[in-house]
Parts: structure tokens; C-alpha cells; sequence
């Protein structure tokens, strides 16, 4: 029997499991991931950011984290030798609405202890000259690097510490007793038994249909993983020189989405989005991707009708401005009005694996639930990436509580 099995080979899952043999070196480990290598879904679809934490409500799990994470991040990069850049942010407001929001959001920065300036819209133009809007706040802290990279680090890492990472290796059925668990594990058809004193789940996309595995996804309680796509463009390399901080809108506060950016990249480059599209399917990336049993899935869901009924509004503006790029140039002209279609090149796609609650609750925080073997991370979308390390330590600390 091993001691832990990891359900999942994104960053949480193989920070979790880094954690794991740090504490406990010796301990009989297993990583499971049911793509043939790891870092194939959100962690390796996403903008590459080390977030500062700004946008999280104090006391949250995320507010906790993402600091921390961040740092601790930083480090590890620093000693495997992969490359980060602190490039700072600027959160850009561009209507009167916005301004408020931004002085809220600039209360929310500084409450989780960050170092962070507001700017007129003449200390904006003089900081970044392309950049356009009313006023902004500047966010020293955040930065890139390249989760993929990391996440590969961090496989090695467990595998030289004794762990194994088993890819190819989907997880079918979960057991539990008072003892122990037992996870029903399928290799390209083939059926094998795997047993664990504590599973972690770290499960993505999939986080709904694991956690139902265990008994802790039905009744009032129940919710659903809801895939939204984040379509991505990349500017020209002519353009690589436009900004030199990461530009952000002011955020919705109703959604738990960020709104299109501009980032910078490890490589040099300029990337702009992601939008927010509701997606048809949990795993395809290509645009027109339709999976029957995942749009059933929150088809069939309460909360999933209470969300449309709230937002549907903004849901027809992303669903108009996927299908046109000039929608989606609008969208990045509020705060740099110089772009044009032709800058927009196409870059691939990543999907937000996003939980909502029966009532219809689109969850901001983290979410975890338990049984008295397993824990099940049932909500981990942005800052979950700069955050993994934190999560990692907390998870650990309650399998052993």
C-alpha cells in the first residue's frame, strides 16, 4: 500500500507532490495523469503570470496564497534556472465607472500588504506611451516565467526524490474505507488497482467528476466544472517593444475574470487576452470544439441556469467578440488605441476550469472538500499557478490533520 497517491499532473498536483517527499522523504509516493506527459491542460494553457494578488477579498485562501506563492515561486525558479521576468503590472481604468473600481481595487491591493502606486492618466502616458485611460494602478510585484517549464522541474524533482509520476493513467473508480483507498486506475484500456493511505485530487477540468468518484458532489452541496475558453492572439514581433509592463483592464467585480491583457512573454513577446467564452468542451482547444457529454453536464445543472440568467448579457458580448476580431480589437483599444486587426495573430487557446454552485455562484475562492482519506481541490483557476506551493502546504497539512 502506498502512502500517497496524486490525482493529476498540473502544477498543484506536482507541487503537492514536491511537498509531499520534502516533509516525508522515504514516503511511498504516486502522481497519476491520465495525459501522456503533464502540464497538458490549464497549466500549461495559460498567460504565464506571477500575480502579486490584488484582485482577491482579504482573509480569502487566494489572498493568502498568492504572495506567498509568488515568492516561493520566484526561488524555485531561481534555483532549477528557469527564467522569470519582474515586470510589474498597470491595472488600466477607462471610464468613470472604472475609476471608482480602481480605487476599490487599490484599497483591496494595499489590505493584502502590496506595494502598489496609483497613476493619473499623464503619469500613465509618461510610464507607458501606447497606453491610454483615466488613471491606473501600478502593481510592483507581478511578474512571468514558464509554468510548463516549471511544472517539468517538478516532475523530475519528485522522481529523484523516490516519487513516481505515471502518465497515460486515468482514474476510474475511487474506494474508500476506513483503512484505506482504493483508486481504479485504466492504462490505454487496461484496468489495474492502485492503494493509498490518503489521495490528493488535484483534478482541473475533471474536478467534478473526481469528486463525485468520492461522494462529494451531490444533494445541495453539488457543483459543476464549467469550461470557459480563453482565446489568445500574439502581436507581431514588430510590436514586441509596445509596452513594457503587463496592462490590464479594471475587472468586473460580479465575474472571476480578469478581462483582455496584454502580457508579456519569457520569449520576448506580447500576447493579448484571454476572453472569457463559454466552451463546449472541457478539453478542446480548437475554436467550433463540441464534447455532448460536457455541455450536458451543465446543461442538466441548476446553478448553470442561474448563471445565464445573471450574465447572460456579457455572455452574448464574448460569444460576438470570439467570432470577430474586430470585436475583440475593441476590446484592447480601450487602453491601446494604436493596435489593429492585422497585430491580432493567433496563438492557441486555453480553458478556465471554472466551478458554480447549484444556486448559481460562479466561486471566486479556491475550494476544497475532504473525506476522511482524500482531498479533492475542486476549484483552483488564476492565481492557482503562482499559488501552487502555498496550496501544496496546505493540502499536506490536511491529510495530516
Amino acid at each position: 500500500m502506498r502512502d500517497l497517491v496524486v490525482v493529476g499532473g498540473g502544477i498543484v498536483g506536482l507541487a503537492t507532490a514536491y511537498e509531499v517527499l520534502r516533509r516525508r522523504p522515504g514516503a511511498d509516493l504516486l502522481v497519476v495523469e491520465k495525459e501522456t506527459g503533464v502540464a497538458r491542460h490549464q497549466t500549461g494553457h495559460n498567460s504565464g503570470v506571477i500575480h502579486a494578488g490584488v484582485y482577491y477579498a482579504p482573509g480569502s485562501l487566494k489572498a493568502r496564497f498568492c504572495t506567498e506563492g509568488a515568492a516561493r515561486t520566484r526561488e524555485y525558479c531561481t534555483e532549477k534556472g528557469i527564467p522569470f521576468v519582474d515586470t510589474g503590472k498597470l491595472v488600466v481604468a477607462t471610464t468613470p465607472v472604472e475609476v471608482d473600481r480602481l480605487g476599490d481595487l487599490t484599497d483591496r491591493a494595499r489590505a493584502n500588504g502590496l506595494h502598489v502606486t496609483p497613476l493619473t492618466a499623464g503619469e500613465l502616458r509618461e510610464r507607458e506611451p501606447h497606453v491610454t485611460g483615466l488613471a491606473a494602478l501600478h502593481v510592483h510585484a507581478t511578474g512571468i516565467t514558464d509554468y510548463v517549464a516549471v511544472s517539468k522541474a517538478l516532475a523530475a524533482d519528485v522522481e529523484r526524490a523516490g516519487g513516481t509520476v505515471r502518465t497515460g493513467t486515468r482514474v476510474v473508480q475511487v474506494d474508500e474505507t476506513t483503512d484505506a483507498v482504493a483508486l481504479g486506475l485504466d492504462r490505454g484500456g487496461w484496468r489495474t488497482t492502485e492503494s493509498a493511505r490518503q489521495v490528493v485530487v488535484c483534478g482541473g477540468l475533471q474536478a467534478d467528476r473526481l469528486a463525485a468518484l468520492s461522494g462529494l458532489n451531490s444533494g445541495p452541496d453539488a457543483f459543476r466544472i464549467v469550461p470557459f475558453r480563453g482565446e489568445y492572439h500574439r502581436l507581431p514581433a514588430s510590436r514586441n517593444g509596445l509596452v513594457d509592463t503587463l496592462v490590464y483592464p479594471v475587472p468586473d467585480p460580479d465575474l472571476p475574470f480578469l478581462g483582455v491583457h496584454l502580457t508579456l512573454t519569457v520569449d520576448g513577446g506580447v500576447t493579448v487576452g484571454p476572453n472569457a467564452v463559454l466552451g463546449f468542451s472541457r478539453e478542446g482547444y480548437r475554436k467550433g470544439s463540441l464534447d455532448l457529454r460536457d455541455v450536458a453536464s451543465y446543461a442538466r445543472f441548476p446553478g448553470m441556469w442561474q448563471v445565464a440568467r445573471r450574465h447572460w448579457r456579457t455572455g452574448i458580448e464574448e460569444q460576438r467578440d470570439s467570432l470577430s476580431r474586430a470585436g475583440y480589437l475593441r476590446l484592447v483599444q480601450r487602453y491601446c488605441p494604436e493596435l489593429t486587426v492585422d497585430d491580432l495573430l493567433p496563438e492557441p487557446a486555453g480553458i478556465r476550469a471554472q466551478a458554480v454552485l447549484r444556486d448559481g455562484t460562479l466561486v471566486h475562492d479556491f475550494l476544497l472538500r475532504r473525506t476522511d482519506r482524500t482531498v479533492h481541490v475542486c476549484n483552483a483557476p488564476s492565481p492557482a499557478a503562482t499559488s501552487a506551493f502555498p496550496i501544496a502546504r496546505h493540502l499536506m497539512n490536511l491529510i495530516a490533520s
